[in-house]
């Protein structure tokens, strides 16, 4: 059972209880009060935005209904001017072609001698009359077309012709054997004497010797001058090697070689005209005795200097 509680002890206990309530609904009211001040501003600024978006849209819709504000009559009139215009693109191109292709017509009859003779006059004004007010549409200037065609044909066929002569000399070149064509270039001997060995295979016994002789040997005395068979650009000059002191020359594909001198007298790189003293006659190298050894090649194949000159 629950005790009874005197008049005193309910007094106190009831401003205890009091005391606790009031302290408690004190800190929840402020709390309160905030959030919903929070809540307020919220809703206000919100208001306020959309009264601006609204006076936005009915200002923009006030400028659009009223645009003379923003264009002036005179802007809006030339618009509907200039679209009110109907115009007929495919006509007056046709109008055009038509004129052109009858001033070409006249020139053919009537001659060219007022249009070629006359620099001065060398302009025609075609005037159309177009589909929007019958204004002039365009002026055309025609130049002298006719003989700036026939020069561009004359010159074409020139060039034409030059290559054909061209590819016909190319073709009776590649059909010339190498001895025919070694002999276009004129050859001269480069020295005078006997020839001591031949061209092609010989059967010696001495090894300093080659069994497949390159050139032709020419027996001379030493210090005799040795003269350029062809004109051409000195590509070896050299004092070592089984050729001993020697030059080669060289003009496109042919080349010609001097080789056992005594004395070399041009340089790599050097050009010498046919007949120039380039070097002197010796037995330098693989030699036996003073000579020259002569050889003439086209490319990489070895020519037989009796093929192309009289020894």
């Amino acid at each position: 059972m629950e005790r009874t509680l005197s008049p005193e002890e309910k007094i106190k206990r009831a401003e205890e209880i009091y005391s606790r309530r009031r302290g408690g609904y004190t800190s929840r009211n402020i709390a309160t009060v905030n959030v919903s001040n929070e809540k307020n501003y919220g809703l206000f600024k919100k208001m306020i935005l959309q009264i601006a978006i609204c006076l936005v849209i009915y200002f923009i819709f006030y400028l659009i209904q009223n645009s003379n504000y923003i264009f002036s009559a005179d802007i809006i009139n030339k618009t509907k001017e200039i679209l009110s215009y109907d115009i007929n693109i495919e006509e007056i191109f046709n109008n055009i072609i038509n004129g052109i292709n009858s001033f070409s017509n006249e020139l053919v009859l009537d001659g060219t001698n007022n249009t070629i003779n006359n620099e001065q006059n060398n302009t025609v004004n075609i005037n159309t009359q177009n589909a929007i007010g019958g204004a002039k549409l365009a002026s055309i200037t025609i130049e002298d077309i006719t003989p700036i065609q026939n020069s561009n044909k004359e010159e074409q066929n020139q060039e034409n012709s030059n290559e054909q002569n061209n590819d016909g000399e190319d073709k009776k070149i590649e059909e010339l054997t190498d001895e025919e064509y070694i002999k276009t270039f004129n050859l001269i001997k480069p020295i005078e004497g006997i020839v001591s060995s031949e061209f092609g295979l010989r059967n010696v016994d001495n090894p300093i010797v080659s069994k497949d002789h390159k050139g032709i040997d020419i027996a001379a005395n030493t210090g005799t001058q040795i003269k350029a068979a062809m004109d051409g650009t000195v590509t070896i000059s050299s004092t070592t090697g089984s050729y001993g002191y020697h030059i080669q020359l060289t003009n496109n594909d042919v080349s010609t070689m001097y080789a056992h001198c005594s004395k070399l007298l041009v340089n790599v790189g050097d050009n010498v005209t046919k007949g120039q003293v380039i070097a002197e006659v010796g037995s330098t190298g693989n030699s036996t005795n003073p000579h020259l050894h002569f050889e003439i090649k086209r490319g990489n194949n070895y020519i037989n200097p009796r093929d192309i000159l009289e020894f």
